[in-house]
C-alpha cells in the first residue's frame, strides 16, 4: 500500500512543478548567500596591504618584485632575498641589546596584536594563521630592521658608532651602507606587497624607548623617504596605514575641499607645446607637492618633479595603494593622468624642463615621455575633484581664440626683437596716418 501511494505521488509530479521546487531551492540558495555577502560588506575592512593581481604584475613585474629584501609573509623565502635575512637578524638583536629589555618584553605587547597584523594582510596564506609564532617572529625581525634601517640611513657617524655597528667594517648600517644598499632597501620598503603594519612600529619602538615622542616615528620616516620638512603637520600622519601611505600623504597638499565641477565629456587638453601655442604659460608651484596644481589667467603652475630610476616603481606601487583601499583617495592616479595628457613627446618634456617643472635624470628626453605614457595605463580623473576643475578650465581657456592669436603673434612676429620694434613703428605709423585722414576729412566738412 505504502508502495502504491508513493507511485500515486510520482505520478501526479509533474516535470513543471519539479521544475518550481529546483527554481524555489536556487532562490533559497542565492538569498542565503547574498545575506552573508551584506554581513561581510557592512563589516569594518581592516587590510591595508594587498596582493598585486596579475594583470597588473605581467607588464611590470620588476615594479612590484623587492629586489633586496621581504618584508612582511607575500615575499618571505624567495630565494633572490635570502642574502638580506642575516642582516635582518643581526640588526634585531642589536636593537633589543641596545635597549637593555629581554625579549619577552617584546613578545608580551606584540603576542595580544598578532591577530590584528594578520588582519592587515589581504588574502594572506592559510600556514601563517595556523603558525602564528612563526607570524610574530617574522614580524619582530622585519619591524626591527625597518626601524634600525631608517636610523641609520639618517644618523652621523658618532651616532651609528653608539649604536652599535662598525662604520669600517659593517655593509650595511654605514656610510657605505647608505650609498650602495639604502636606495635600493628603500625602493624595497615602498611596494605595496612589501609592507608592515605601522601600528607594529609603535609597539616596538614603545617597548624600546618606554615613553617615546609621539611625532618621533613620523619624524624617522620621512627623513627616511625624504619628505621631511621642520614646518610640517604631523597630526595629518596620525592615522596612516604603513610606510608607503605616509610617503604617499607627504606628497599631497592638504588644501580646503573645492565645490565639484560639471562634468563635461569634451573636456580635453593637449600636450605641453600646444597649449604653450594656445597661450597658455608654464610656471613651478611653491611647493613640491603633487596636488599643488593651479590655473589662473593663463598661468598653469605644476609642482617641481625629479624623474629618476625609482620613480616607476614609487608611483606604480602609489596608485595601485589607491586602487585596492577603499579610502586612499586618488590624488597620485589623478596626477600621473594629466601628467601624461601634457606629455606626449620629448618636445614636451624639454619644454617642461626648461620652466624648471620637470628635472630629467633618466639622460633622454624621449624616456621620459615613454614612462609617464605607460605609467598612465587605466589611470583615470575624478573629474569633481581639485585636478578635475583645473583640467576643465584648462580645456575651457583653449577654446577661446584670443589667447592663440595673441600666441601665435608672439611666436611669429615678437621672438626678434627687431622685428617686434619694426611692427610696433609700422602700428604707430599706421595710426598716425589714421589720425591725419581724419583730420582731412573734417577739415574738408567744415
Amino acid at each position: 500500500m505504502a508502495g502504491g501511494e508513493w507511485t500515486i505521488q510520482l505520478i501526479q509530479t509533474t516535470p513543471a512543478d519539479l521544475q518550481l521546487q529546483v527554481a524555489s531551492n536556487w532562490v533559497s540558495e542565492v538569498k542565503k548567500e547574498l545575506s552573508e555577502v551584506s554581513v561581510v560588506m557592512s563589516q569594518s575592512r581592516p587590510e591595508s596591504i594587498y596582493r598585486i593581481p596579475w594583470s597588473l604584475k605581467k607588464l611590470r613585474r620588476s615594479a612590484y618584485q623587492p629586489q633586496m629584501v621581504s618584508m612582511g609573509p607575500y615575499h618571505r623565502g624567495e630565494r633572490q632575498l635570502a642574502a638580506m635575512e642575516k642582516h635582518k637578524k643581526r640588526a634585531f638583536l642589536r636593537l633589543v641589546e641596545r635597549s637593555e629589555k629581554p625579549i619577552d618584553c617584546y613578545v608580551d605587547k606584540l603576542a595580544p596584536e598578532v591577530e590584528n597584523l594578520m588582519d592587515s594582510y589581504d588574502q594572506l596564506d592559510g600556514s601563517w594563521k595556523e603558525d602564528s609564532k612563526a607570524f610574530l617572529k617574522m614580524m619582530m625581525i622585519d619591524g626591527c630592521f625597518i626601524l634600525e634601517l631608517m636610523r641609520s640611513a639618517t644618523a652621523k657617524p658618532d651616532v651609528l658608532r653608539e649604536m652599535g655597528y662598525d662604520e669600517g667594517n659593517d655593509p650595511v648600517f654605514s656610510n657605505h651602507g647608505k650609498l650602495y644598499f639604502t636606495p635600493y632597501l628603500r625602493r624595497d620598503m615602498l611596494m605595496l606587497e612589501n609592507q608592515l603594519p605601522l601600528r607594529l612600529l609603535k609597539i616596538i619602538l614603545a617597548v624600546e624607548e618606554a615613553l617615546p615622542k609621539p611625532e618621533q616615528l613620523t619624524e624617522l620616516i620621512l627623513k627616511f623617504v625624504g619628505r621631511w620638512e621642520p614646518s610640517r603637520n604631523i597630526q595629518g600622519f596620525e592615522n596612516c596605514c604603513h610606510i608607503l601611505d605616509m610617503y604617499r600623504k607627504s606628497l599631497l597638499l592638504e588644501t580646503e575641499d573645492r565645490l565639484p565641477c560639471r562634468k563635461e565629456e569634451d573636456a580635453y587638453i593637449r600636450s605641453a607645446t600646444e597649449l604653450t601655442e594656445a597661450g597658455i604659460r608654464f610656471e613651478k608651484s611653491k611647493t613640491i607637492n603633487l596636488n599643488d596644481i593651479s590655473f589662473r589667467g593663463g598661468v598653469l603652475k605644476l609642482p617641481r618633479i625629479t624623474v629618476d630610476d625609482t620613480l616607476e616603481s614609487e608611483y606604480l606601487n602609489l596608485m595601485a595603494f589607491e586602487r585596492f583601499h577603499v579610502d586612499a583617495g586618488n590624488e597620485v592616479t589623478a596626477y600621473v593622468f594629466f601628467m601624461d595628457r601634457l606629455i606626449d613627446s620629448a618636445k614636451d618634456v624639454s619644454l617642461l624642463h626648461w620652466r624648471g617643472i620637470l628635472q630629467n635624470s633618466l639622460g633622454s628626453d624621449k624616456a621620459v615621455a615613454k614612462l609617464f605614457n605607460s605609467l598612465s595605463t587605466d589611470a583615470c580623473l575624478d573629474h569633481s575633484s581639485s585636478l578635475g576643475i583645473v583640467h576643465r578650465d584648462v580645456a575651457v581657456y583653449c577654446r577661446s581664440p584670443l589667447p592663440s592669436w595673441i600666441a601665435y603673434a608672439k611666436h611669429n612676429y615678437f621672438t626678434n626683437p627687431w622685428v617686434g620694434l619694426s611692427i610696433l613703428a609700422a602700428i604707430f605709423l599706421f595710426a598716425l596716418t589714421g589720425v591725419q585722414t581724419l583730420y582731412s576729412v573734417l577739415a574738408y566738412y567744415k
